[in-house]
């Protein structure tokens, strides 16, 4: 646990005390320099709770004493230092403020602040000392100090008399100082802007007063932003005072503090724009246009365009983008404004005159050929939102002479080439250029978001891009040409030009492979786009200037499953891709990854390592496990370091595992590659419905789970520290847990398959095979709650890791909605009506509403916003049972479900077993019959069988967050109870548990986008909890390694804690009372608490358990926490230490 900054107070009041009365020179300067950057993180730490008090062992009220003590002392040393002394004590506090006028929010409680600073009149007295004393430096110091210090200092009289009259002092550097601290007390005060509004139009409108004054003056009025009554009254006093004046100093100065101005109120916004406008056209001076244009910027950058856009803006910023003589940074800012514009305005409005916006088209189409690439690149993104614009303005039957996105398209293709075709003298680093051909992709893959039909224009212009590189000619010598930007082109020679190409080639690669999942996504993909990539992958395995990694990645699109499809159920869209290619679409996967797997082993002869490493990392991503399990059998024989061997072996099982479970599904005639893998792979299956039958095909499939569990095993082993792999082996727990459940689903299977075949050869039914039926039908109905559960934790992993990639998230919400789906259909007897009073006997309720609804809920939920025709499916699933339909509109967590690739093929098994459901009830529903039921059940059976069949076909693949081996962002739980026992937490029968509780946050990178703002944790304590170790063996293995996945209530204690989160929500929009919350039902107490967190990571509360009818014995607290971020999103926190052991005995333990 780390130590805060009132834990350090003592310390670091010792420091400086002892710094300032060193005679070394220079140790006092040193002593207060070192005291700014903590006085900064100081002044971010809330106030110390009673909690954080008890869990440092600090008197309450002490940090308040040392603060005071060391501002004291800092103020002396201003009063009796020199001037550098003086200047040193000001920059500290400047500092701070600086800080403090990033943060949002006007509500400031630092250290500063006036209800912590207790000996306020000792500060501003040592201080006024100098004022009244020392010279003008000395003055302006003072004064910049009351600024610094403005929180406590403005409703002093005399301090504001001191600012005031400072204001007509004859020297510049006092004016300045007084100007600082009248405008830090303008932030603050209500009745302190008025007083100098009208001292400073008067002061300004002095002939005497000096140009440096009078730009002071102006930024003054930034600062007057209190009430919106101040701002209107500033805004409108300064308006007038830029117009009655001709100093272009003073005019830039007032534009900015205008716009600051208006930017605080929706108000003010549209008459500042329309000022800002007046400035753009030519007769004004260009530094005056430079400003408006940061102005604009600036308002629109802050306020989104809050403002209306009329056709004579559009065309006031397209003439200063075709306007030579304007610097370029003027010409981006333009067409940064001008993008801005388009993304909120409406298009006829802006397009009345037919000849202006044929003008502007022609305008940004000729900003896009700049050779300069920040202008280039921002007219391409104009030129894509205004194509878009008027793609949706003919759908609406507008016309408009204008860029289609087509043409757009073959614009930014044309760009890349001619940048790709030399290094133009401008680009100084190759950095910004790969950057600029990201940039220029990135547009692509938005024109194809908006339109999916241009999948083919794309891969087309692609395909050019991609044969130019191939056919440049490495050997020739350097000649020189003039492209069509003006400027001459050298050709890529020698290695610079090899490893150019190499980079180009991968950058069109990660395009491609998000291009194509794209298109997945909007179902658009058809049998043209399989032969264009297939023609471009061709071309590219084709050309020896590239090397065989690039071979072998372009080679791994076409084997992509999950994008390409595959036959579940004879699904038309997987028959429409593979029904021209002359094979079944098993054998042309064989067939590819034979041709792939041939790249890749020239890839690891030639003993390129990381290359190859990569190459298995994009298998396994692609769910190329064949490629997978090769590559990593071939490094693992490479490596020499024991980590980094358990890790290849690790991704080998588990690459190897996949490979098996796909391998099931493969026909006869299709295990070709097997034999060229004879040495690798162990005898198979035969694959597909026909095989799931058989006895090899169940031995198989264990075989495919004990191959995953070895993966996870040998996790366990190379997980040294307690933080290692987190992530993945909880991923593997996952898959671990659904393989088991699907083969217990089909060994029950095989049971019920053979009771069900003695049925129907005895002709009647005998009464013990009738129920060893009912007991096998019951054991898959209990299946549903572990998948459904199972289901939810793969929720919990998506809310878990805020820095996890949004296909990652993807993929692992997939998941969970194959375990929702799996979860249902496996439930499906206890929807059926009138089921005999066997079933009901074995332990199986009957519910008279049908289908449990929260199973229901949970799919129903994951499908509402993906495929209406399912919802549609269930919803009449829960009118045929009676259901309650406000199931539907509940959500147990706040999370999007994206519709992924993986997805779709899902929805395809959702919509059968859905369909198979209702059929199921509405043949039920005809008779009541025992014959009726037993048929219904045997059908039943069948649509289990079938969708288990459908669901082993759907593909799978790793998330590419399983290969980030960073520690994990997590959170860890520090307790303390009131006696501060070191032995362990002791209580007596019969008392309330009182508990300090610190919660600290772990791993947080720096470059996390995103912000805590609160905090919240839960603790639960049961009787069933209870533990038969010591404290101290429980203490050392929290210490030595927590395993949260393990814990079997995480998933129920995550929902209690979002229950709690989102009742907490409510209450604040309701203005309601916000407090932790305890909860006791006898076996069963838990508590909620709240914290809001310090830039350290750290929250202070504490809480009560009620645990008085404990019997005696030692007890495991569990615990869970969240976070709540800046857009109030919901994340779960990874526990990374076990709870504590509470002990219940009869005597006190003394430490």
């Amino acid at each position: 646990m780390e130590r805060t900054s009132a834990a350090c107070a003592m310390e670091w009041s010792i420091e400086l005390e002892k710094g300032l009365r060193s005679k070394l020179p220079g140790r006092p300067l040193e002593a207060i320099s070192q005291f700014g950057s903590r006085l900064q993180l100081w002044s971010q730490d809330p106030e110390p709770t009673l909690a954080a008090y008890h869990m440092f062992d600090l008197i309450p009220g002490e940090d308040r004493l040392f603060a005071n003590a060391i501002l004291l002392r800092l103020a002396e040393a201003f009063r009796v230092g020199d001037e550098k002394t003086r200047v040193c004590v000001v920059k500290v506090f400047l500092s701070e403020y600086k800080q403090r006028c990033k943060q949002k929010g006007k509500g400031y409680k630092g250290l500063l602040s006036k209800s912590r600073v207790h000996n306020q009149l000792e500060l501003l007295n040592r201080v006024k000392a100098v004022f009244d004393n020392g010279d003008v430096n000395s003055r302006a110091l003072a004064l910049a100090l009351y600024g610094c210090w403005a929180d406590f200092a403005n409703d002093k009289a005399d301090i504001r008399y001191l600012v005031l009259s400072s204001l007509v002092s004859p020297h510049v550097l006092e004016v300045k100082a007084s100007l600082f601290a009248a405008g830090c007390f303008c932030k603050l005060s209500d009745d302190f802007p008025y007083i100098l509004l009208e001292m400073l139009p008067n002061m300004m409108a002095l002939s005497e007063t000096l140009l440096a004054i009078r730009v002071a003056g102006a930024r003054v009025f930034a600062k007057m932003d209190h009430t919106y009554s101040i701002a209107k009254k500033a805004y409108k006093t300064g308006l007038q005072l830029f117009l009655d004046t001709s100093e272009e100093d003073f005019q830039v100065a007032m534009l900015v503090s205008l716009s600051k101005l208006a930017s605080m109120s929706m108000m003010l916004i549209s008459e500042q724009v329309e000022f800002l406008f007046s400035f753009l056209n030519q007769e004004k001076s260009l530094r005056v246009r430079a400003t408006a244009l940061r102005c604009l910027l600036f308002i629109i950058s802050k306020r989104a365009c809050q403002f209306p856009v009329n056709a004579y803006m559009i065309k006031a910023l397209s003439i200063m983008v075709d306007e030579p003589e304007l610097p370029l940074t003027m010409q981006c800012e333009a067409l940064c404004i001008l993008h801005k514009m388009l993304l909120y305005a409406v298009l006829p409005d802006l397009s009345g005159d037919l000849l202006e916006f044929v003008k502007l088209s022609t305008i940004i189409e000729n900003a896009s050929l700049s050779p300069v690439m920040s202008k280039s690149l921002l007219a391409f993104n104009v030129l894509v939102e205004l194509s878009i614009k008027l793609k949706e303005s003919r759908e609406t039957n507008f016309c408009c002479s204008s860029p289609t996105l087509s043409k757009v398209i073959s614009l930014i293709t044309n760009r890349i080439t001619l940048l790709v075709k030399p290094f133009l003298d401008l680009y100084q680093t190759e950095t910004l250029f790969y950057q600029e051909v990201k940039n220029l992709l990135n547009l692509l893959l938005l024109i194809v978001g908006e339109d999916p039909d241009l999948g083919v224009v794309v891969l087309d212009h692609i395909f050019i891009l991609i044969r130019f590189l191939s056919i440049m000619d490495d050997n020739l010598m350097a000649s020189t040409q003039a492209d069509k930007l003006g400027h001459d082109v050298v050709e890529i020679k020698g290695k610079r030009g090899t490893v150019t190409r190499l980079k180009l080639v991968y950058i069109v690669y990660r395009f491609v492979v998000t291009f194509l999942e794209s298109l997945k996504e909007a179902a658009a993909i058809t049998t043209l786009v399989f032969d264009k990539v297939k023609l471009l992958v061709e071309n590219i395995c084709d050309c020896n200037l590239f090397d065989c990694h690039t071979h072998t990645i372009y080679s791994l699109l076409l084997h992509c499953r999950v994008i390409w499809g595959l036959n579940v159920n004879g699904s038309s869209e997987s028959s429409s891709l593979f029904s021209n290619l002359g094979a079944s679409r098993d054998s042309y996967l064989v067939e590819h990854e034979l041709i792939t797997i041939t790249f890749a082993k020239k890839l690891v002869t030639e003993n390129n390592k990381w290359p190859a490493y990569k190459v298995g990392i994009y298998s396994a991503c692609q769910g190329a496990w064949f490629m997978a399990t090769f590559i990593f059998q071939q490094l693992i024989m490479q490596v020499h370091s024991d980590s980094c061997h358990c890790w290849l072996k690790s991704l080998l099982q588990f690459a190897d595992s996949e490979r098996k479970f796909e391998l099931l599904m493969l026909s006869k005639q299709d295990l070709s590659l097997a034999t060229w893998l004879e040495s690798k792979i162990s005898p198979l299956a035969n694959g597909n419905e026909d095989n799931i039958n058989k006895p090899d095909f169940r031995k198989e499939f264990e075989g495919v789970y004990n191959s995953i569990c070895s993966s996870q095993e040998t996790l366990e082993v190379a997980s040294t520290a307690s933080q290692e792999f987190y992530f993945q082996r909880w991923f593997l727990s996952l898959r671990v847990k659904l393989l088991q459940a699907v083969t217990d689903v089909l060994k029950t299977l095989g049971t019920t398959r053979f009771v069900r075949e003695c049925i129907g050869n005895n002709g009647h039914h005998d009464e013990s095979l009738m129920v060893e039926f009912w007991v096998s039908l019951q054991q898959i109905t209990q299946i549903s709650p572990q998948l459904n559960s199972l289901a939810k934790e793969f929720d919990l992993v998506t809310t878990s890791f805020c820095d996890m990639d949004r296909n990652s998230s993807k993929i692992i919400s997939a998941l969970a909605l194959s375990c929702s789906l799996l979860a249902f259909i496996t439930s499906f007897a206890l929807f059926i009506p009138n089921l005999p009073e066997t079933f009901t006997i074995c332990g199986l309720e009957n519910p008279e509403n049908g289908l449990p609804a929260h199973l229901v809920q949970n799919l129903a939920k994951r499908l509402w916003h993906l495929d209406p025709e399912i919802s549609a499916n269930l919803c009449q699933l829960v009118e045929t049972s009676g259901q309650i339909k406000s199931c539907f509109h509940l959500q147990s967590r706040k999370q999007e479900y994206d519709n992924g690739c993986e997805a779709r093929h899902v929805l395809a098994v959702c919509n059968y077993a859905v369909s198979g459901v209702v059929c199921l009830i509405s043949d039920g529903n005809k008779s009541n019959d025992e014959e009726t039921i037993l048929q219904v059940i045997k059908d039943g059976l069948q649509l289990l069988f079938t969708t288990l069949t459908m669901w082993m076909q759907v593909p799978f693949r790793t998330p590419k967050h399983y290969f980030r081996l960073r520690p994990r962002i997590g959170s860890e739980l520090f307790v303390v109870s009131e006696t501060k026992n070191r032995e362990g937490i002791y209580i007596l029968p019969g008392y309330h548990l009182s508990l300090s509780i610190c919660l600290q946050l772990r791993n947080i990178p720096s470059d996390i986008l995103v912000c805590v703002t609160k905090l919240y944790c839960m603790l639960e304590c049961r009787i069933p909890f209870q533990e038969p170790k010591t404290s101290q063996e429980n203490n050392e293995q929290s210490r030595r390694g927590y395993k949260f996945w393990e814990n079997n209530n995480m998933v129920e204690l995550n929902d209690k804690l979002f229950r709690y989160v989102t009742e907490c929500s409510m209450k604040r929009s309701n203005k309601g009372k916000h407090c932790g919350r305890v909860y006791n039902d006898g076996g069963c107490v838990n508590s909620f608490v709240c914290f809001k967190p310090n830039k350290r990571g750290q929250g202070f509360s504490s809480c009560l358990l009620d645990i008085s009818g404990f019997p005696v014995g030692s007890y495991r607290i569990k615990w869970h926490s969240c976070c709540i971020d800046n857009e109030g999103n919901y994340w779960s926190l990874i526990p990374l230490n076990a709870g504590p052991i509470v002990t219940v005995q009869k005597s006190m333990v003394v430490a």
